[in-house]
């Protein structure tokens, strides 16, 4: 039987794929975690052979919940959950020690067969993301979030680059909101770092 713990902040969905994998027979979700602060403790109260974790939720973001849980249990594998297939995502979640990531909307035998291979030391990644790394050169940026973030990594404020682009700051609160969730970053700052390492903002230093 494979220990599962499931990290999921939507009630609904959490409860929904705990049912559907408890009847596969060979799967057995054995903790339940609503933040990304709550992995480690329920992981270590528990011994799970797979952690199953969203990468979007409270406390801290599946990604670091990853980084966090890896050396407090090495033992245990990590398949990340996303709603967005980004290269971004992909790569700061295999560094922080992620064995698999899967979009969500995959049928639930896919997901289980994730958790399997997963749990028998494979790495599983959806073909749709893999698709999505080979193309990493292509940014997934408007024009507009880039000069967002050019101006960002210049070290202009909100309100300077709401001026110089002619924008609200409500505006450019959201292009920057809208470029951070697109290269999978932790904020601003890191967006502006994978952004210029990836080549999509021209003539910047990394920060």
């Amino acid at each position: 039987m494979i220990r599962v713990l499931l990290a999921e902040d939507h009630g609904v969905v959490r409860g929904a794929l705990t049912a559907l994998l408890n009847l596969t027979g060979d799967i057995e979700v054995v903790a339940e975690a609503d933040r990304g602060d709550k992995v480690v403790p329920r992981a270590l109260a528990c011994s799970p052979d797979v952690a199953v974790i969203d990468i979007e939720m409270p406390g801290v973001d599946g990604v670091e919940a990853t980084r966090r849980l890896r050396p407090a249990m090495p033992d245990c594998r990590v398949l990340i959950l996303t709603g967005l297939a980004s290269a971004a995502l992909l790569k700061r979640a295999m560094e922080a020690g992620a064995s698999g990531f899967l979009l969500k909307d995959a049928p639930t035998e896919r997901l289980a067969e994730s958790i399997r291979r997963v749990s028998q030391g494979e790495r599983v990644i959806d073909a749709s993301l893999a698709l999505a790394a080979m193309s990493a050169t292509v940014t997934p940026l408007t024009e507009r979030e880039v000069a967002v973030l050019g101006l960002v990594g210049s070290g202009a404020s909100t309100g300077e680059i709401a001026a110089e682009l002619h924008l609200s700051a409500a505006t450019v609160r959201n292009y920057i909101s809208s470029a951070i969730t697109k290269t999978g970053a932790r904020n601003r700052t890191d967006a502006v770092r994978i952004a210029a390492e990836s080549g999509w903002i021209e003539g910047l230093r990394h920060p």
